[in-house]
């Protein structure tokens, strides 16, 4: 249940960054990089090397949320417990 009597509250589970981040669809570079936890001079890499998609407005990156979601879904899981496998 969400506390709407404090305006600005952030409900319980959620920290600041996921609330930014629920309701964006295209992020910059900065947001892109807090979203990922990498510098963005981190991010500008992975962008030359071709491990992320982005794309150029007025000189500027912008990357689509939800394949920023996608590559963090499909990335190699390292340790961890695999359930059902032996």
């Amino acid at each position: 249940m969400v506390n709407t009597d404090v305006v600005g509250a952030i409900p319980s589970g959620k920290s600041a960054d996921n609330l930014l981040f629920d309701n964006l669809e295209w992020l910059n570079s900065e947001e892109a990089a807090r979203f990922l936890r990498k510098s963005v001079g981190a991010l500008r890499v992975m962008v030359h090397r071709g491990q992320i998609r982005a794309r150029r407005f007025r000189r500027r990156l912008y990357f689509r949320k939800s394949e920023l979601d996608d590559l963090l879904e499909t990335s190699e899981l390292i340790g961890g417990i695999h359930v059902g496998r032996t």
